[in-house]
């Protein structure tokens, strides 16, 4: 038997409309749905923190992102205010630092971000660096980009749980966007 021709996401997802006897892909803007496997839709939230917007550093950090091969699927410009902020931090509010800390997260505007792919919350918190700028490795965003563990420049989930968990603080779930990226083949391979 030969073999058949390696078939990208399209051809998957034109193949799967056929065998359900539809014929292309649909209405304009529909979403061939279930083409992605499980594992390339985590989510994690990323936040670009008020030190990071004033100094101009949010293309930078999207960049990174994008250029790792990692797909955006919700994002926003807001000023967090206090309760969003309690719920977010739940398990620091009895520290010592969460005064400064909520000064600091109300100071200005954030970027909220929620970015999908394979392994991203792991990759994530590779990318951003350890939470302390002194020992942030250079390359990482915190390692590029901050200067004190009090100014680290974003906020990454730190597992795939408590990502689900905060998107659903910062997003209604229509506002993440599910669209089929054009490169997804190859950035994961067919």
């Amino acid at each position: 038997r030969p073999a058949r021709p390696a078939m990208g996401s399209l051809g998957r997802c034109l193949a799967r409309g056929l065998l359900r006897g539809q014929l292309g892909l649909g209405p304009p803007g529909a979403r061939c749905s279930g083409s992605a496997p499980p594992e390339l839709q985590e989510k994690t939230l990323v936040l670009v923190k008020p030190d990071a917007v004033q100094r101009r550093l949010v293309g930078n950090v999207i960049q990174r992102f994008e250029r790792r091969g990692f797909k955006l699927v919700a994002m926003k410009l807001l000023q967090a205010d206090r309760g969003l902020l309690d719920k977010h931090y739940q398990q620091l509010q009895q520290k010592p630092f969460y005064p400064a800390l909520l000064a600091y997260m109300t100071s200005g505007p954030l970027v909220a971000m929620v970015w999908e792919g394979y392994n991203v919350v792991r990759s994530t918190r590779a990318m951003v660096g350890d939470t302390d700028s002194a020992t942030a490795a250079a390359g990482t965003i915190r390692g590029d980009f901050s200067m004190h563990v009090s100014r680290n420049v974003v906020h990454a989930s730190d597992s795939v749980e408590t990502a689900q968990r905060e998107i659903g603080f910062w997003f209604q779930r229509d506002e993440l966007v599910a669209w089929e990226s054009g490169d997804r083949d190859y950035t994961y391979g067919p």
